[in-house]
């Protein structure tokens, strides 16, 4: 079993290990973020997350371009 995720180590640098993790003998890797890839989003989960921001990402934009008639 493997398991990925991406955490913030806190100051005092005590982490909480997930549930899911098995108790008995495991391998903890760590890397810094900036070595890690993020994983690629298939087109359908791109598509979905776009949707689903939609609104906001249009309000934004209609917001930025409103300053471009004040110049």
């Amino acid at each position: 079993m493997t398991i990925t995720q991406t955490i913030e180590i806190p100051a005092d640098r005590r982490i909480t290990v997930p549930r899911e993790v098995p108790t008995g003998p495991v391998i903890i890797t760590f890397k810094t973020a900036h070595t890690v890839k993020p994983p690629r989003m298939s087109e359908e989960e791109e598509l979905e997350l776009i949707n689903r921001n939609a609104d906001r990402l249009n309000a934004e934009a209609l917001d930025v371009l409103s300053y471009q008639d004040d110049l």
